[in-house]
């Protein structure tokens, strides 16, 4: 023990880390605040309890991205040594997953479920809605798909849906009243296919510890230690199950911060934080409230910002570390200048700085918003990449191989089935599969199921039997090396004997060549997979795809190259930035014109806002447009309340004349819609007026307006600088509407206009 009266090991925490970290008896929360340092303290906590003489077989730790396990798992090996592989530590799915290996069979599941993504999901139900003779563009594939899972996420089955009124009323008044039958469906294909979706690891989870009291009893004796980070974001189904496993010994650790729950469309309920005292009445609390992340001026203005939510708990962020240059705010005349400010401000900032491209990092609320961003980081030559693009394992080739795997697997996997029956081709079209599909679902099986009987159904299935028997030969003969290769060797022979790599490298085109690599990449991934000794797991083919099926955002795709980041905000969540650029602040854009019918979504936009602002290490630019596209028109804009919302001694304006909007008058416009009235009469938001002239040009010189269009770029010697609207009228009437970006909209006769035209 050390002189402080505590293990050395512990000595890297400060004094309340410390506490959470030697408190291991009971239920505990930590309150971390953004960048207080939970990972080093969960990471510590886990540690401290194996030390103590605990099993790290009977801990167990739930995280929500399997990057930030591995990574925990690591550092808890520098201090416990080997033993910290043996801990259950993963994602709510992937450890799920695990247990349901082990019992599936309790509820009627093959041990070698597949997994579906949302991809085979969505294709499941896109084949339903075809088969019911729905229009889909009513039925959409990713409403429905949304529909069922948040239902299951809130623990609600395809049988009892069709009993809740006001979910079957919302359904018919939407002109869906299917809904319910295609759920009913959706689930039975699923059962048959032996597989499960995300969702469906959490509620058959939840239904195996429902139904199985001995399963349950089992695995509350095994975890005796449970911790869950991000509790903020934890859903009903997730939420259920850790109340479960968590009641017999009561030594339950949740970890989170209320200002960062975000994912609401997701299922996560903000209430199981704010209310976990309720369920453990004995709790210790431990508060992390020093960000060791960000400057002060961050720190103290993204604390203006959530004090302004109700539905919060008691914290005050601070931090030791410099004051930190203030908020730059950058106002655009349009979303195309938006993203040629925000290029030419990483621009001059490399070359001022000395910093690197993966030093900066630009957030919007919806991805569309990328496009002007891309544009012009590409004419400054500076190098992007937009996080949650393609990942290698959504590419095509590479799902074409997979589901070659997975059928080896799982045979009953009707959606690996479809997907590779006639790839490479073997003439078995779209006319033999809608025959096999129809005899499946007229005998209530799955499509292997008929075609390994297909000399059966030899009058339906016709001139295709053949075919069909070669591709059941090929598939079984795969299968018959489960038990003795291991899983590059059947990967390896798999690519050859389909010959789908034979297809891929005879296509000598720039794409062609580039699958063929990529296939090669994988059978890289899953031989490194093999022969990796750090994993404790087993190297079986199964093993691999579930691996590969439970990756999430977070995982995929790493690519380690010096390239601006753009992402959207909760993409965001968990990663920090020297530099980071929150762009789009406008009213119905950030916060959502979808979040202002109620106090609690507007809540949630502002806690991601909040999220945002504490991306930021070093410096933070808050940007918005007074224009925007939408729909092919072009649209005034508002500039976002929550702008409003920051302290103004932490924010300084980069354009000369423009401070902060007026609080009243946003002020107004929230307490207006939610009911709680300072008046009626809401205007626009209010600018104080310049104090400073408007600055012109040294080298002003009039230009010829003949030519003059629309978007061009002009300025005035009274008015300044502004954006071309429209021009109107011919000859000697020939006006010009004109938005400058200090003097608002002016109309100018341009016989008499003295104008620079810039662009």
């Amino acid at each position: 023990m050390s002189t402080n009266n505590h293990p050395p090991y512990l000595d890297k925490l400060n004094e309340v880390q410390r506490e959470a970290a030697l408190c291991i008896d009971g239920p505990v929360m930590i309150i971390a605040g953004a960048g207080s340092g939970k990972t080093r303290v969960l990471t510590y906590r886990i540690a401290h309890i194996i030390k103590q003489g605990a099993d790290a077989f009977n801990i167990l730790a739930l995280t929500f991205t399997n990057k930030a396990a591995k990574e925990m798992k690591k550092r808890i090996e520098m201090v416990v040594g080997s033993e910290a592989r043996n801990l259950w530590m993963g994602t709510f799915h992937s450890v799920f997953a695990k247990i349901l290996r082990i019992e599936a069979e309790k509820i009627g599941y093959p041990r070698d479920f597949t997994i579906y993504d949302t991809d085979d999901a969505k294709s499941v139900i896109k084949g339903i809605v075809k088969e019911l003779n729905l229009d889909d563009k009513l039925y959409k594939v990713g409403l429905i798909y949304n529909r069922i899972s948040n239902a299951k996420n809130s623990l609600i089955t395809a049988k009892e849906y069709i009993t809740i009124p006001e979910l079957m009323e919302a359904d018919a008044s939407a002109g869906r009243p299917l809904i319910s039958r295609i759920f009913a469906l959706y689930q039975q294909k699923c059962y048959k296919a032996g597989a499960m979706d995300f969702d469906d690891l959490l509620v058959n989870t939840f239904r195996l510890f429902k139904e199985h009291a001995d399963v349950l009893y089992k695995y509350q004796h095994k975890f005796k230690y449970i911790m869950v980070d991000e509790y903020q974001d934890t859903n009903l189904c997730q939420y259920m199950i850790i109340k479960k496993l968590a009641a017999m010994n009561r030594n339950i650790c949740v970890v989170g911060d209320d200002s960062q729950s975000i994912y609401s469309f997701r299922g996560a309920n903000i209430q199981n934080i704010l209310n976990f005292e309720k369920d453990y009445p004995e709790l210790n609390i431990y508060k992390l409230e020093n960000n060791y992340r960000s400057t002060s001026n961050i720190v103290n203005a993204s604390s203006s910002i959530i004090a302004n939510n109700k539905e919060k708990l008691d914290k005050k962020i601070y931090t030791d570390n410099d004051e930190g240059e203030k908020i730059k705010v950058m106002r655009a005349i349009s979303d195309n200048e938006e993203g040629r400010m925000v290029a030419q401000s990483i621009f001059e900032d490399m070359n001022t700085q000395r910093l690197s491209f993966s030093d900066f990092a630009i957030l919007y609320r919806t991805n569309a918003q990328s496009r002007s961003f891309e544009e012009a980081l590409r004419k400054n030559s500076i190098a992007y990449r937009v996080y949650g693009g393609t990942s290698f394992y959504q590419r095509k080739e590479i799902k074409d191989l997979v589901a070659y795997l997975r059928l080896v697997v799982n045979p009953n996997d009707d959606e690996a089935l479809k997907r590779i029956i006639n790839y490479p081709v073997r003439k078995i079209g779209n006319t033999t599969i809608d025959r096999v599909t129809a005899l499946a679902n007229e005998k209530d099986c799955s499509l292997w199921e008929i075609i390994s009987h297909a000399q059966q159904f030899a009058a339906e299935l016709g001139s295709s039997i053949g075919h069909l028997r070669d591709f059941h030969t090929m598939i079984y003969s795969f299968q018959g090396m489960m038990g003795s290769k291991n899983a590059y060797e059947i990967a390896e022979y798999v690519a050859k004997q389909s010959t789908l790599l034979k297809t891929l490298y005879e296509d000598k085109t720039v794409e062609g060549v580039s699958r063929h690599e990529n296939v090669m990449e994988l059978l890289n991934g899953i031989k490194e997979f093999t022969e990796d000794d750090t994993n404790e797991n087993d190297k079986t083919i199964s093993q691999f795809l579930q691996d590969i099926a439970l990756l999430t955002d977070a995982d995929k795709d790493k690519e380690n190259a010096d390239t601006v980041t753009l992402m959207t905000i909760h993409s965001s969540k968990g990663l920090e930035f020297k530099n980071v650029f929150v762009v789009g602040l406008e009213e119905n854009l950030f916060p959502s014109q979808l979040s202002l019918t109620s106090r609690q979504e507007l809540e949630e936009e502002r806690r991601l806002f909040y999220v945002a602002v504490t991306r930021a290490e070093q410096k933070l630019t808050l940007s918005f447009a007074t224009s925007r596209f939408k729909y092919g028109n072009l649209i005034p804009c508002e500039p976002s309340r929550f702008i409003d919302e920051i302290e103004s001694k932490y924010l300084e304006f980069a354009y000369a004349n423009t401070l902060k909007m007026e609080s009243s008058v946003l002020k107004k416009k929230e307490s207006q819609a939610f009911g709680k009235g300072y008046g009626m009469n809401v205007g626009k938001p209010v600018f104080s007026k310049p104090n400073t002239p408007i600055q012109v040009s040294a080298n002003f010189k009039e230009s010829n307006t003949a030519n003059l269009n629309a978007g061009q770029q002009v300025e005035h010697q009274r008015f300044g600088r502004g954006e071309v609207i429209s021009v109107q009228d011919t000859g000697d009437n020939r006006k010009a509407v004109i938005r400058f970006v200090e003097a608002g909209e002016k109309t100018l006769v341009l016989k008499f206009a003295k104008l620079m035209v810039l662009e």
